[in-house]
């Protein structure tokens, strides 16, 4: 390991940004995959909007299965970095692969068999509207593998210390979508009119993309990759220590996807436009989201490695860093949903009934962001540590209280408005809790409880410094 790679050492405030920033960067990258299509599917009019949203769960939902080996890869490589043990890394990335590869294989088998349910299941009642979702559903299903194995590799990446590599492999796979996306839409140039096939086609062909560079830098980085034997039989007590560490964050994912479907089908009571706007709408807050996931991950990296050096000083002020940063990226979110809602909504959808439903949307889930961005943050640093299971307890009970608050409220005068509060509402509740069970746990443990977030008596400079 490089002195550049390491977290163990140097500026707390320059080691988290020198990370976080590229795999931000990455989280941008995939959320504009999604938002790629949307804009240019959006343009087909909001029933091809609903069609690939609607399909587009079990995409989220696949994320169920790609965080067992990602957690698993990111938190073991950062601990055995941390240790200095390349040996145990490298055993951890060649059981992350494989079980990947399996899941994913799996996992699109079953998509493609159950297609027709599983579309059914929105009770859509449009025959185009579900006929387009069988389409989007099928075309991506095919390149299951590709979308599950990139994360996985960034993952790997982002625990040894090294995010740059797996934001410029996923910007170049977002340029071959960009570019792809109107030509297989339209039908530009000598390329069919495709439509909503087209939206899924120009995403799987970025993500193979993206694959076959990661396997190139891959051979090039011989200290993380050689020597796997992917193809031997893998080894049972790292399988359950991958799924250990990855179960409990799989879990909370996939209930989340879940719990979101449940609340779809109450959307759907109000016909196909708010189904297109809760899409578009979320595609849109997820600008914090995923900015908050990027530094989500950087903290478990860090908090990962220095918790591997046993340097439990850095563990504590890195946690406090990390949150005065991202405090100020959700301030400034929740200032952008709640007073530039129409413009931004317009980029995305150019009917002015879906506008008006978007901008109420934006604006309810606004009060929610700071709260949003200081879980993820909190969820990184108990990952780093390996207690993946505080997050999901938090975020399966709390999201599981969306449904009976969002048919509770709206059965009231706020009707749709209902649903939305009932999201904005539990996300709330969930920064506060988690937040609150980190710093109970970092006041009981005894090498942190007589730490102090910032001395008094010392300038700025050196504790943001302190190694």
């Amino acid at each position: 390991m490089t002195k550049q790679n390491s977290l163990t050492q140097g500026s707390i405030f320059k080691t988290l940004f020198r990370l976080a920033l590229p795999i931000m960067g990455t989280s941008f990258v995939q959320m504009a995959y999604n938002m790629t299509d949307m804009i240019w599917v959006g343009r087909l009019g909001s029933r091809a909007v609903a069609a690939v949203g609607t399909a587009g769960f079990f995409f989220w939902l696949a994320m169920a299965f790609i965080l067992i080996p990602k957690i698993g890869a990111e938190v073991g490589v950062a601990q055995s970095v941390g240790r200095q043990d390349m040996k145990e890394a490298k055993v951890y990335i060649k059981h992350s692969i494989q079980m990947i590869v399996f899941l994913a294989l799996l996992y699109g088998a079953i998509l493609i068999i159950f297609r027709k349910p599983l579309i059914g299941f929105f009770n859509l009642g449009e025959k185009d509207i579900i006929n387009d979702a069988i389409i989007y559903l099928v075309i991506i299903s095919f390149g299951m593998v590709f979308f599950c194995i990139n994360p996985v590799f960034s993952g790997i990446f982002n625990g040894y210390g090294e995010s740059r590599t797996p934001f410029i492999i996923n910007s170049i796979g977002l340029i071959v979508n960009m570019i792809l996306d109107p030509l297989l839409i339209f039908g530009i140039g000598p390329f069919p009119r495709m439509e909503v096939a087209g939206a899924a086609l120009a995403t799987v062909l970025g993500q193979v993309a993206v694959t076959l560079i990661f396997i190139i830098a891959a051979i090039r980085k011989t200290e993380l990759f050689s020597g796997l034997f992917l193809f031997t039989t893998p080894d049972t007590d790292h399988v359950k220590k991958i799924t250990k560490l990855g179960l409990p964050v799989a879990l909370q994912s996939g209930l989340f996807t879940g719990f979101a479907m449940i609340t779809a089908r109450i959307i759907a009571r109000w016909g196909p436009i708010p189904i297109a706007v809760e899409k578009v709408g979320s595609q849109i807050e997820s600008i914090s989201w995923m900015t908050s996931g990027g530094f989500q991950t950087a903290m478990s990296a860090f908090v990962g490695q220095n918790f591997g050096a046993k340097k439990w000083s850095r563990v504590f002020k890195g946690y406090f860093i990390g949150m005065a940063i991202i405090s100020v990226i959700g301030l400034i979110a929740t200032g952008l949903l709640i007073f530039a809602g129409r413009p931004i909504f317009s980029i995305f959808v150019a009917e002015e009934e879906a506008i008006r439903y978007g901008v109420t949307y934006l604006k309810i889930l606004g009060f929610s962001q700071l709260f949003m961005c200081i879980e993820a943050v909190t969820a990184g640093a108990f990952n780093g540590l390996g207690r993946t299971i505080p997050p999901s307890v938090v975020g399966i009970s709390l999201n599981a209280l969306r449904i009976p608050i969002a048919l509770i409220l709206s059965a009231t005068a706020l009707g749709l408005n209902g649903v939305w509060w009932a999201i904005s509402i539990s996300s709330i509740l969930k920064g506060i809790f988690l937040t609150a069970w980190y710093i109970i746990m970092l006041r009981r443990n005894p090498e942190t409880k007589d730490l102090k977030i910032f001395s008094f008596t010392a300038n700025r400079r050196t504790a943001i410094n302190t190694r």
